[in-house]
């Protein structure tokens, strides 16, 4: 199921990304080699199997979907450049500042960005009412700004060689990756106009354990992991003497703690029954990846 719905949304989002032949060439060149470029689709299909466990057909999801990957692609772009943590490598990939160039890679974070809220915006595919389109644009936005990945993205910056008690990084991280993983599902609930406020609170709860267990997985590949597998360079946190979960409470702590938020995760859906099965399988999965 999730290899399908990672295909869907890799040709979705080739449909919806610029022509690499329209002008201007370069920076749509650029565009679609961040975003095409493989990827896990952790947040695509967080969105295809949230709004499916609701009954919501795939295509309308095609438009959430294509959105949260357009926000994270962006981050990602932005995050490597040397101003920011100074990765050279994404996706076993050279990162897009190196395959192009820093100014056209500023540009593809800012084009990415805007064309997320445009498709969510004009989509005709996401046939739904116009209060839930101002609601996903709100939900997406915040999860985005300040008050959330932004914001998270600035903590980890003054945090680097800063020792942060366990609060306070999981503060950072919840900012930082849980709130767009967070806004993936919220976006795939909203795709169904018959969704109720019980159903959205179970579902922000899974969310949120999941994007906690999400980060400290990948604190723990970043000790742990393989480059080949993981796709960039194990040991970068360290090398920039950045806080994290295996650093503050040493790694079988952070091990045992994401099993937790897991299971918390999976009491969570409970109330959905059944038809939150892919979901619960996207939990387990984000403890058990390898890159």
């Amino acid at each position: 199921m999730l290899g399908g719905f990672r295909a869907r949304a890799e040709a979705a989002l080739d449909q919806r990304l610029p022509a690499p032949n329209r002008s201007p060439e370069l920076l749509h060149q650029a565009m679609r080699y961040a975003i095409l470029n493989g990827g896990k689709r952790v947040r695509a299909c967080l969105v295809y199997a949230t709004g499916m466990a609701l009954g919501v057909e795939p295509e309308p999801l095609d438009v959430p979907a294509c959105a949260v990957e357009m926000i994270h692609g962006y981050s990602l772009v932005h995050d490597d450049l040397p101003c920011m943590d100074d990765d050279d490598v994404r996706r076993g990939n050279p990162s897009c500042h190196k395959a192009f160039d820093e100014a056209t890679a500023l540009l593809v974070g800012d084009a990415l960005q805007a064309l997320a809220f445009e498709i969510l915006a004009n989509d005709d595919a996401l046939d739904i009412s116009a209060k839930r389109r101002t609601q996903m644009i709100a939900a997406l936005a915040t999860a985005s700004g300040s008050y959330g990945m932004a914001g998270g993205q600035a903590i980890d910056l003054a945090a680097v060689g800063q020792t942060l008690t366990l609060a306070e990084l999981e503060n950072m991280h919840r900012l930082k990756t849980g709130t767009l993983i967070r806004a993936s599902v919220r976006l795939g609930a909203l795709t169904s106009e018959g969704v109720t406020e019980d159903s959205l609170q179970a579902l922000d709860s899974y969310a949120q354990q999941v994007g906690l267990a999400f980060q400290i997985t990948d604190d723990i590949l970043d000790v742990e992991g393989d480059a080949r597998t993981l796709g960039k360079t194990p040991g970068s946190d360290q090398a920039h003497n950045k806080p994290t979960y295996p650093a503050i409470m040493g790694l079988p702590a952070a091990k045992e703690k994401r099993v937790k938020l897991t299971e918390s995760a999976l009491s969570a859906l409970l109330p959905l029954g059944d038809a939150a099965s892919v979901l619960a399988g996207l939990a387990r999965y984000v403890i058990q990846r390898s890159r």
